[in-house]
């Protein structure tokens, strides 16, 4: 059978090559997320490593989470800031799921986060997810399920109210657009879980922290961390 993949995966190279989603360089390794020259520019942040990061600071007083850490620094202009609006708005959800399982081998490295249970991704609101085909955050979320080797929930929260963008948004405004915003589903999936919240991007932290703060009120056993692949040093800088 290993052998029969190999031959796929050549015909296939031949006819359509993997090329990093960064720098659009050609892939020859079927297993890298990125070209090599990427992967060791990669702005990355080191937060999985460290319990007190200033992710994990954003949250202090206002939701209370065991773990916090963003993958990578999101630099405007940057070609990583690119490849992020590629899976979020452009239909490129693979290279969502490729970065989910990068970051998670890292979380898995850490050791920070072995006692996670589920990985629940911040859910869409019905008519974006159509509109768009999917969710980035649920394949970002698929992927670093597969490296901690634990299962993801798509079912016991959604988000029930369509609400605007939170890009143009001033602080203010963004935490009064995500005010009940989600609803539990399935309360007794998740008690007494230990639930990793996935994101693409933090900004000011408004929607997570709503659907935090809905899933204690439901389910008040569950313990919370939180994953986002990329946050900038200003949003976090704002947030201390």
């Amino acid at each position: 059978m290993s052998i029969f993949s190999d031959i796929l995966h050549d015909v296939a190279s031949l006819l359509l090559p993997r090329v990093c989603p960064i720098c659009g360089a050609e892939l020859n390794d079927r297993h890298s997320t990125v070209c090599t020259m990427c992967e060791l520019t990669a702005p990355l942040t080191e937060m999985w490593n460290d319990v007190e990061n200033p992710l994990t600071q954003c949250f202090w007083g206002l939701l209370p989470v065991c773990r916090a850490s963003a993958f990578l620094w999101y630099v405007e202009g940057s070609p990583w800031r690119r490849a992020i609006h590629r899976f979020k708005y452009s239909g490129a959800w693979s290279v969502a799921y490729s970065l989910g399982r990068w970051y998670g081998r890292y979380l898995r490295q850490s050791g920070l986060y072995d006692d996670i249970d589920i990985v629940v991704p911040v859910p869409l609101h019905w008519w974006r997810q159509l509109r768009r085909g999917y969710n980035q955050s649920e394949y970002l979320a698929r992927g670093i399920a597969e490296e901690l080797g634990v299962k993801v929930d798509v079912r016991s929260v959604k988000r029930c109210r369509y609400n605007r963008s939170q890009t143009s948004r001033h602080k203010s405004e963004r935490w009064e657009n995500v005010e009940e915003i989600f609803k539990v589903k399935r309360p007794e999936a998740l008690e007494g879980k230990h639930l990793l919240l996935v994101d693409d991007v933090f900004t000011s932290g408004a929607t997570i922290m709503s659907l935090g703060k809905t899933i204690l009120a439901a389910s008040p056993t569950v313990r919370l961390s939180v994953a986002v692949l990329a946050s900038s040093r200003k949003s976090l800088h704002q947030e201390q």
